[in-house]
C-alpha cells in the first residue's frame, strides 16, 4: 500500500504543471538517488527511482541536442561537437558529476553538468 501510495505521488507530481523540467535536478539530489540504483544492479530496473534518474539525463540528453541543432539552425559557433552517433554509460557520468564539489553540487543541475561533460568530452 506504501508503495502505491509513493507510486501515485510521483506520478501526480510528474504531471504537474509546476513541476520542474527533466534535467534540472540539482546534483546533490541526483548523485545519491543515481548511486543507490547503481548499488543494487540489475535490480535497479524495478526501482520506482530509475525512470526519475533516467528521466533526468535523458531531459538533459534532449536539451543537449536540441541546443546544438538551433545552434547549427542559427549559424552560431556550436557549443560542442559530438559525433552524429555516440554513447554514454552511466559510469562515464556519474565519474563526472563527482567531480563537482559537494559545495557545488546543490547549485549545478544534471543539465548543466551534462553540458559541461559534453563540451569536455567533444570540443570544437
Amino acid at each position: 500500500m506504501r508503495y502505491v501510495a509513493l507510486a501515485v505521488l510521483s506520478a501526480s507530481l510528474a504531471a504537474s504543471p509546476l513541476a520542474a523540467k527533466a534535467g534540472d535536478m540539482s546534483l546533490a539530489v541526483f548523485m545519491p538517488k543515481a548511486e543507490a540504483l547503481m548499488a543494487k544492479g540489475p535490480l535497479a530496473v524495478m526501482s520506482s527511482e530509475m525512470g526519475i534518474v533516467k528521466g533526468e539525463v535523458e531531459g538533459a540528453a534532449k536539451t543537449y541536442r536540441a541546443r546544438i541543432t538551433s545552434d547549427k539552425k542559427a549559424g552560431k559557433a556550436p557549443h560542442s561537437c559530438p559525433p552524429k552517433k555516440g554513447a554514454m554509460d552511466s559510469g562515464e557520468l556519474m565519474k563526472h558529476f563527482s567531480t563537482y564539489p559537494v559545495s557545488r553540487r546543490s547549485s549545478t543541475t544534471v543539465r548543466m553538468a551534462f553540458f559541461d561533460l559534453m563540451k569536455k568530452k567533444y570540443p570544437c
